[in-house]
């Protein structure tokens, strides 16, 4: 289902991605990626935050800090 973001950006299909340092690498087509922490919707236009660890994408700096910690956390 297509959220409010999705249509007003037009945005069409969830992009697969490879996360490397400083760039990422579009593996199948789409225009955007989830945050792993939110859900919310990144138009690949606007990715800015990611973990090449992880391979996962965050919506915001505050996104990837949550993960962070969570997974430290994690660890004990």
């Amino acid at each position: 289902m297509m959220n409010r973001i999705e249509r007003f950006f037009g945005l069409k299909g969830e992009a697969r991605v490879r996360y490397l340092d400083g760039e990422y690498q579009v593996l199948g087509a789409g225009d955007f990626v989830r945050c792993a922490v939110t859900g919310d919707v990144i138009a690949l236009a606007e990715l800015r935050y990611w973990s090449v660890e992880r391979q996962e994408a965050y919506a915001n700096p505050a996104a990837a800090l949550q993960r962070h910690k969570a997974v430290l956390a994690e660890q004990g």
